[in-house]
């Protein structure tokens, strides 16, 4: 039986590289990005389904449950980092925190609320890419790491909620990707670990199954 999963932010970093081991596996993919020309681009070079859009969008994450009636996995991997250079929260503008927390927090929920009836037929899995910000004081991160503490949170007490499912939410770490690069600079970036080597911690998580619970993926 084939396996399908829905990745979100899937045409660049961490979601491309677990696209790529995914569909090494055998797996279907249905992936989204914003960026419609790089999504396809990885579509075609992985026979995946791609479905272009901002998962924002009620429309859109209509769509993408529509496009997989029978699922196994969702990732929720696409996040915005915020405003750039990262601001301190004394000055942290409200209007870009209340759009952060949209695609953080709200998007990752919407997604799991449209897709559970498949995924509890199948007895499927949840992924939620988290970041040691979410419980770490760095300065310049509050608004990003906010959301992904309320990210976290979302994901635990969902585990709880659904116990015939798995629920991870996973650190991955500093990764060499264009979002770590906009926050800490290129040169920086490039000394963080490949999103590759990532991909492929978490497709041993998602084929070993552990409990639900919180993981690190480096």
């Amino acid at each position: 039986m084939t396996n399908t999963a829905i990745i979100t932010g899937a045409s660049r970093g961490l979601g491309l590289a677990l696209a790529r081991v995914l569909a090494g596996a055998g797996w279907n993919l249905v992936l989204t990005a914003r960026g419609a020309r790089d999504l396809e681009r990885a579509a075609d070079e992985l026979g995946a389904t791609a479905i272009p859009g901002d998962v924002t969008d009620p429309a859109h994450v209509r769509r993408l449950a529509e496009a997989a009636p029978e699922l196994d996995l969702l990732v929720n991997n696409a996040s915005d980092l915020g405003v750039t250079p990262l601001p301190p929260l004394a000055i942290y503008p409200l209007e870009a925190f209340r759009t952060l927390l949209e695609t953080n927090v709200t998007a990752p929920l919407a997604l799991v609320q449209a897709t559970l009836p498949a995924l509890r037929a199948s007895r499927g899995a949840i992924v939620n890419i988290t970041s040691d910000a979410a419980t770490g004081a760095y300065e310049g991160w509050g608004g990003y790491g906010a959301t992904k503490a309320a990210l976290e949170q979302l994901s635990n007490v969902l585990s709880a909620e659904e116990p015939e499912l798995r629920v991870w939410w996973a650190d991955p770490g500093e990764m060499n990707t264009r979002m770590l690069a906009d926050a800490v600079g290129a040169e920086e970036a490039a000394a963080a670990a490949d999103p590759a080597k990532v991909a492929a911690a978490l497709h041993d998580l998602v084929a070993s199954r552990p409990a639900s619970g919180k993981v690190s993926l480096q």
